[in-house]
């Protein structure tokens, strides 16, 4: 551990080279600490955080920048979030006081709203969907071998994806299918409908090309069972990109992939959000060194028997952490609140 003014001395580099994304110099410490030092102690006390690898020297310039293991001491031990002016609170308030028609509309735009209030990548994912009822099922012909299925559940979602029809598959054996979800799964859960209980169903129910419809209904429910995953303002990376041209295009392609963004935002609170609300993982703890540049702020956000959901903030390693944590903390409780008064319609 620091000293106490070692601490203070950091948390003066970091704030100021946040601001400034310049090398910070004792001088420039020294006229903002809150008690009288001299430059000499400062250099001294500096020369203490290099020597433990918490700031470090560039080439440029005779200041220093925070390092990694800085930021992290920083974090762990130092970061305290910050109010965040009443205007930016009212702003999350009246944007998410609108009429939504379904939780993902409610989801993609707190993806939305943090990417537009803090120019960052932003996601958002929704609560777990695999308790919720199916309540009704349709199939709509699109053309001779494709046909939209849409499935209602009892939180007012409507999950609806397009579909290539099995190659023998007529129009009679979709009419059987749609009654077989309709007479024997309407009113089950989506977690309750296992592979099994459907592959049992349809061949009890349906026979012929079963095999063909089972792979069908499978897709459907999958889909609908999946969490939603929402990102908004990629453009934003290239704000901190500084590699090759492939390497941005890597990054791009990244997040274009489901499981990697999951994995990315696996939240590790401790299942208690007012004791661990915001987690911060530094570009060395991120999983590919695309990202070697950025910071990921994650917040898990409850919506009681509904479930969890996440978002999170993908910027720059100086970003103001103090900030963006007061409103990542903010923003989760008020989607949450959001998202119970929407379920609250459907109880």
């Amino acid at each position: 551990m620091l000293t106490e003014r070692q601490e203070l001395i950091l948390k003066t580099i970091i704030k100021d080279f946040t601001q400034t994304h310049e090398p910070v110099g004792s001088k420039t410490v020294m006229s903002q600490l809150p008690m009288k030092v001299s430059s000499a102690t400062i250099r001294n006390e500096m020369a203490v955080l290099e020597e433990q690898g918490l700031i470090e020297k560039t080439h440029s310039s005779s200041g220093r920048i925070p390092s990694s293991d800085g930021y992290r001491y920083y974090l762990d031990h130092l970061v305290e979030p910050l109010q965040l002016p009443e205007s930016i609170y009212n702003q999350i308030v009246c944007q998410l006081d609108r009429p939504f028609h379904q939780v993902n509309e409610i989801v993609q735009e707190a993806a939305k709203i943090l990417s537009d209030l803090t120019n960052y990548t932003a996601f958002a994912e929704g609560p777990e969907s695999r308790h919720v009822l199916i309540t009704g099922f349709r199939i709509v012909p699109l053309s001779n071998r494709q046909v939209m299925a849409i499935l209602v559940t009892n939180n007012g979602n409507v999950q609806s994806q397009v579909y290539s029809l099995p190659r023998f598959t007529n129009g009679e054996e979709i009419e059987k299918a749609v009654r077989l979800i309709n007479d024997e799964l309407v009113g089950k859960s989506l977690s309750a409908v296992s592979p099994e209980m459907l592959s049992e169903l349809v061949n009890r129910k349906l026979g012929g090309n079963a095999d063909d419809l089972l792979s069908l209904l499978s897709d459907v429910l999958k889909d609908a069972a999946s969490e939603q995953m929402y990102v908004d303002g990629q453009i934003n990376l290239l704000n901190n990109a500084t590699g090759n041209v492939q390497d941005i295009r890597s990054l791009y392609e990244m997040f274009d992939q489901n499981d990697m963004i999951s994995s990315l935002l696996s939240f590790e609170g401790d299942g208690n959000d007012e004791h661990f609300p915001v987690q911060v993982k530094l570009g060395s703890e991120l999983p590919s060194d695309l990202l070697k540049n950025y910071s990921l702020l994650t917040a898990s956000y409850s919506v009681g028997s509904h479930g969890r959901g996440t978002i999170a903030l993908l910027g720059p390693t100086n970003m103001p952490y103090s900030q963006m944590i007061g409103l990542m903390e903010y923003f989760r409780q008020e989607l949450a609140k959001k998202l119970l008064d929407y379920y609250g319609k459907f109880q």
